[in-house]
């Protein structure tokens, strides 16, 4: 068994079996793929793949066990490289940071600055995506890092932490009747035709537990098209407080949302990578100001260390049967 093999697995299930997209990936021959990955299957013992003829039809039960393993491996090893290219970069290179636009535009930036005058010689690279989008892009090692409002359930691939509140706020012009009042009702907005920042009607669902029937007449890409949409009498707009600025968004009011929740931006990581120092050092500059986490604490403190115990590296559940070996010709791509 060795890191080809495995690095092989994990690039045939990435790209959903075909091997002759597997080897282009991974600049090798597809045939070269193949041969180890039914030698790997010799010496367990075991089918990784079922078989269509000789192409690659699916993973099986106990593939995906050696798949799951696979990419915990490979992830280590990954994160290994990252130590020694940030130990011989020493903090120069580029962070990617993948997050919405409301957090991208509104929040992000004064954190970028402060982070940029303890490391000059790095770029940032933000990449403004949906919520599911950013937490994709954490686990699949794309990003640095995800800044993210959508929901995360427990994941063995990534971990998260809280950064921010996000207050949903409703937003009229300056002579709408309601924008005198100090704060609005669920039932008050329904009312009224909507225009929201589909980021967050989509994730939220702002309203959809009050039973009351919505009027939405402009959904908007970001906060900025909202606020304009709601300038011109189009509706009455709904986004995070922090996207509103009385110096700057002039003709308008924000009032708060009674009863209404807040939304939660979470930092996401994987577990099976060292964050490097650069990486470290954002996220708590950018969870400073949340409630502690055990998750925080877990990067705040010996990350290295605390990350590649044997109890937060989950091991393949039980040992793989030995089966004699498997004759047949290596499988051609699909």
């Amino acid at each position: 068994m060795n890191l080809h093999q495995l690095r092989f697995i994990r690039e045939a299930v990435r790209q959903n079996l075909n091997l002759t997209a597997a080897a282009r990936s991974l600049y090798t021959s597809q045939p070269g793929i193949s041969k180890a990955i039914i030698e790997l299957e010799d010496e367990l013992g075991i089918e990784i793949f079922s078989r269509h003829g000789k192409r690659l039809r699916a993973v099986t039960a106990q593939g995906k066990l050696v798949v799951a393993a696979a990419e915990r491996i490979m992830g280590e090893v990954d994160a290994l490289r990252r130590v020694r290219l940030d130990y011989a970069m020493q903090d120069q290179g580029e962070l990617v940071i993948a997050t919405t636009h409301t957090l991208a535009r509104y929040w992000l930036p004064q954190a970028i600055a402060d982070w940029r005058s303890r490391f000059p010689k790095m770029a940032v690279a933000v990449m403004p995506v949906t919520p599911a989008q950013a937490i994709e892009m954490a686990r699949d090692g794309s990003a640095d890092l995800a800044l993210t409002t959508a929901d995360l359930p427990d994941d063995d691939l990534l971990m998260s932490f809280p950064c921010a509140s996000l207050n949903p706020m409703a937003i009229f012009a300056a002579s709408h009747p309601l924008a005198r009042r100090p704060r609005v009702e669920f039932a008050e907005i329904a009312a009224e035709k909507l225009v929201v920042e589909d980021e967050m009607f989509g994730q939220g669902a702002l309203l959809s537990s009050t039973g009351l029937k919505l009027d939405v007449a402009v959904r908007a890409c970001d906060a900025e098209t909202v606020k304009a949409c709601v300038g011109l009498g189009l509706g009455v707009g709904i986004i995070a407080d922090l996207a509103f600025d009385p110096r700057r968004d002039h003709g308008l009011r924000a009032l708060p949302i009674a009863a209404a929740q807040a939304r939660q931006a979470r930092i996401a990581l994987r577990r099976d990578a060292v964050p490097r120092h650069s990486v470290q050092a954002l996220a708590e500059l950018l969870s400073s100001g949340a409630p502690k986490d055990p998750a925080r604490q877990l990067i705040a403190t010996e990350p290295i260390a605390q990350m590649t115990r044997p109890e937060n590296v989950t091991p393949l559940r039980r040992p793989l049967p030995r089966a004699p070996a498997l004759e047949r010709k290596p499988a051609q791509a699909g």
